[in-house]
Order: structure tokens, then C-alpha cells, then sequence
């Protein structure tokens, strides 16, 4: 699935950069799991993720499988339930 690329990921660091492509063709993730696919450390992930966050790009949610942790997924990730999906616009 192609996403439409949100404006303000265009002015945003590489390394957001990089997150939100992990997490289109990966995704969703945890933040070790992000880390880890992107080989970004964890605190380059973080700051990554909050500026994503700001903006709105990326959602977090309650990981079931861990409560201690946070899974995230794109705003408009399909492969999230409840999330619907924006596709690209040609």
C-alpha cells in the first residue's frame, strides 16, 4: 500500500524520515522493533517519533502483548483496525 506523503514530512529530519518508511512497509511497530529495523538507536527513534506524532503522521497505542510498551502504526494504516485508510492520489 502506497500512502499519501503528508507535507510536513517533507521538512522533517532524515530520521523521521526513515521511521515513516519503516513503519509504511513494516509497520505497525514497537519503538525496539523501529530501532532495530531502521538500525537507528533507540533515542534517535524516540525524537522521531514524537515530531511524527506532533504532526499527526504516526498514532500510538497500547501494545497487548507488553502494556509497558507502545506500538505505532501510521495515521492511516489499513493494517490497523478502527484506522482508515488514505491512499494515494495520483
Amino acid at each position: 500500500m502506497t500512502y499519501e506523503v503528508p507535507d510536513s514530512l517533507r521538512e522533517m529530519p532524515p530520521s523521521s524520515k526513515l521511521v515513516y518508511k519503516v513503519l509504511e512497509h513494516d509497520g505497525p511497530l514497537t519503538q525496539r522493533q523501529l530501532a532495530d529495523h531502521s538500525l537507528l538507536p533507540t533515542r534517535t527513534v524516540r525524537y522521531a517519533l514524537d515530531r511524527l506524532r506532533d504532526e499527526d503522521i504516526v498514532q500510538e497505542r497500547l501494545y497487548i502483548q507488553d502494556a509497558r510498551k507502545r506500538l505505532y502504526h501510521l495515521t492511516a494504516d489499513e493494517r490497523v483496525p478502527g484506522i482508515d485508510p488514505v491512499p494515494a492520489s495520483n
